[in-house]
């Protein structure tokens, strides 16, 4: 009776897109030394731009940076975390700092379907059994797995050569360079597209 017998017209006619969480987790050893900040900076760009933005470092050890990040000055948010990371500039264990997110966080549901974004060079000093189960562990868990390793640079054919890269490279859904600015603003694009 309202609408006089015309067919009513539909308003829901597309499903609407839920973004996936976004994980990154940041390499800050000091083999990582030339490329941390500018990794840093991009993690406080991403966790300013979206809600679901979990950020974590690693050196021989795995800290969560998300809170100190929140600040509204970049710089002051930047201090924070640099403050809260007690390895940095230290030695490496990538399999080990993968092993206790997955154990303390990833169990939880804090990456279950979302985008999990490593960017290290792949040079690991921990047992590389350890990191290969941890890598199939998180690939298990997560909807994607982007890797960014800065050796990479703009070479087409880059293959890793170092053990870790090797060892996670099965487990890895995409290899992106992540060694300067346009690098980094290419994974912000592509990163709607990976839902």
């Amino acid at each position: 009776m309202r609408m006089h017998g015309e067919p009513a017209e539909l308003y829901f006619r597309e499903r609407k897109v839920k973004l996936r969480p976004l994980i990154l987790i940041l390499d800050v050893s000091g083999s990582m030394a030339d490329y941390s900040r500018h990794l840093l900076q991009f993690a406080y760009s991403a966790k300013q731009a979206a809600a679901k933005v979990e950020v974590f470092c690693f050196g021989t050890r795995l800290t969560r940076i998300t809170r100190a990040l929140e600040h509204r000055r970049p710089d002051v948010a930047l201090e924070q975390a640099a403050r809260t990371v007690v390895d940095w500039d230290g030695g490496t264990r990538i399999g080990g700092s993968l092993d206790s997110f997955i154990r303390r966080w990833g169990r939880g549901g804090f990456c279950r379907g979302g985008i999990v974004v490593i960017c290290s060079d792949g040079l690991d000093r921990g047992d590389p059994e350890l990191l290969a189960g941890a890598m199939e562990r998180l690939s298990r868990l997560s909807h994607r797995i982007v890797w960014l390793n800065p050796h990479k640079g703009s070479d087409a054919n880059f293959r890793p050569s170092t053990l870790g890269m090797m060892v996670a490279e099965p487990h890895i859904d995409l290899l992106l360079s992540g060694h300067d600015l346009a690098s980094l603003e290419q994974l912000a694009q592509m990163l709607p597209s990976l839902n």
